[in-house]
């Protein structure tokens, strides 16, 4: 059989991938020999030392959609606008830090939506924890395609005739099934802890392959100067870096209208990545698990506040790498070449490196894709049993009843992700032009705005809110983020062909805003309603 990759079978490759994959099973199986209790699966006893929390917070945010996306993000855009948005995210680690960590020690909670219930009453914990298992498992699932797409394109480039959008669709089917058996399989096993220790491997090697696939490129482009380092930070340096997103041939409203629409302004940067994060990072049981293995708040804070200053020389890592394929991209003429930029990275991983190196590119994606789904699956297996399970069974259920229930919850969302990965292949195939970044944080932009808004409402206040105002002011926030985002017009132009134009005098706001607006919204509705007559509320 003829390969289309350099140096022929694929051997050493395969041989590299199953070492890993060898590697992560036994750290991860050995982690915790069956944790006994739920705070030992959910928490890891709050023994994790904060380099451990600190190294699988670095591999939680560096997803298969960061390592394959941002890429992407540098290939199609050519510039490193991106990048302003990790600015945002260093300031909303330090808000975390100061506003949410603490609390949630103070409260001891496992599932970080307990604390709402302890503030407001049981309907606003329900209203946030639904919230949180709905967009982490649409999340989830969206992270878990983008890791099939490199085998996918594997399978195009082997197959040597063209490939159907059915077969192409079972193959994602294929390899989302396999990784995520394959992930669920440890983190049952091990809880936390699993996840925690191999996530640390995974950080490494995702570092480790993003700086050789940047020296590779380096040595591929052709530089014309006799001093290519020379000539490639002239390159780079001469690129937009920032954009005001500001015309000042334009009004005040018109400019307004131009940066609320953009996706990659200064404004954007420190204001919606900022609210964006403080989400993601302050009111996701996801990432907020992991802080909460900790010892204490003091540790907890130093690895989240560490963390966004790893995250801007990753991103700009990871978006010269983009910038870097298109130059080389426009050097090279490559017939084969895929028109869709999600795939171009991952063709020059198949295509342009040598065997070995080739293979250790590879295990970095999986690492990637693994490293977020495996603490994804606890995370959800946590809040679930916690915020709905758990309150149904008698008050002296032995402990290991309730880990057998948080092991199947895992199993559950493991096959809902699988599930979900395949329909947004579906998506994909059906809306070639879509770009990864966009889908994934698009999905927390409609729903983490509102559970923002409530949190802060918790924390910021002691006299506001109460358990129906806080439901009424986070569908509030649902709903102006989805006026604002063009959902009317995108649901009228699919009834009525060209009847969205009767809507376009709404504003619409870009991916970056909508967690701002959505929390801005949900919060001063909130303000709105005074405490129940015998408030729930607890000195922080």
């Amino acid at each position: 059989m003829k390969f289309p990759f350099p140096g022929g079978n694929p051997a050493i490759d395969f041989g590299v991938l199953l070492l890993y994959l060898a590697a992560v099973l036994w750290i991860g199986l050995r982690a915790e020999r069956g944790p006994k209790t739920v705070e030992q699966f959910a928490l890891g006893g709050h023994r994790m030392p904060w380099w451990a929390v600190l190294g699988s917070l670095i591999a939680a945010e560096t997803s298969a959609a960061f390592f394959l996306g941002t890429p992407a993000e540098g290939y199609a855009l050519g510039n490193y606008e991106y990048l302003q948005l990790a600015l945002g995210t260093v300031l909303a680690r330090v808000l975390v830090a100061y506003l949410f960590v603490k609390p949630y020690f103070t409260y001891r909670v496992t599932s970080i939506y307990q604390f709402l219930g302890l503030r407001f009453g049981t309907k606003t914990k329900s209203a946030a924890s639904a919230t949180f298992l709905l967009t982490r498992l649409l999340a989830s699932g969206a992270r878990l395609y983008v890791a099939a797409i490199l085998p996918v394109l594997a399978v195009k480039l082997l197959w040597g005739s063209p490939v159907s959008s059915g077969q192409e669709l079972l193959v994602y089917a294929i390899s989302a099934l396999f990784l995520t058996l394959f992930t669920t399989l440890y983190t049952v096993a091990g809880g936390i802890r699993a996840v925690i220790w191999t996530d640390l491997l995974q950080a490494g090697l995702m570092l480790s392959g993003g700086l050789l696939t940047l020296f590779l490129l380096f040595q591929r482009i052709p530089w014309g100067s006799s001093s290519p380092l020379a000539e490639a930070a002239r390159l780079l340096a001469a690129l937009p870096w920032a954009d005001s997103g500001i015309n000042p041939h334009k009004n005040l409203w018109e400019n307004l209208g131009a940066i609320f629409s953009s996706d990659y302004t200064i404004w954007a940067a420190l204001i919606g990545s900022t609210f964006t994060t403080m989400a993601t990072h302050g009111t996701d049981q996801d990432l907020v698990q992991r802080l909460l293995t900790a010892k204490n708040h003091h540790r907890s804070r130093l690895s989240l506040i560490l963390s966004g200053l790893t995250d801007v020389p990753l991103v700009f890592l990871f978006l010269t790498i983009g910038i870097f394929l298109g130059l080389l991209a426009r050097s090279a003429h490559d017939p084969r070449l895929p028109s869709q930029a999600n795939e171009v990275f991952p063709y020059f991983i198949l295509c342009q490196t040598p065997p070995g190196i080739r293979g250790l590119l590879l295990a970095a994606i999986f690492a990637t894709a693994m490293g977020s789904l495996s603490a994804a699956l606890n995370a959800l297996a946590t809040s679930f049993c916690e915020d709905w399970v758990f309150r149904f069974l008698p008050a002296a259920t032995d402990e290991k009843i309730r880990v057998r229930f948080l092991r199947g919850s895992t199993v559950l969302f493991a096959f809902l992700s699988i599930a979900i990965a395949c329909a947004t292949a579906f998506f994909v195939l059906r809306s070639p032009r879509a770009r990864i970044l966009p889908i994934v944080l698009g999905l927390f932009g409609y729903s983490y705005g509102p559970l923002l808004g409530v949190f802060l409402l918790g924390v910021l206040t002691r006299s506001r809110g109460n358990d129906f105002g806080n439901c009424v002011a986070m569908a509030c926030g649902l709903g102006v983020v989805m006026v604002f985002s063009g959902v009317p017009q995108s649901i009228l132009g699919f009834f009525s062909p060209g009847g969205e134009t009767r809507l376009n005098w709404l504003p619409c706001v870009s991916f970056p805003w909508r967690v701002f607006v959505g929390s801005c919204t949900t919060f001063l509705v909130g303000l709105c309603f005074p405490p129940f007559p015998a408030p729930r509320v607890r000195t922080l």
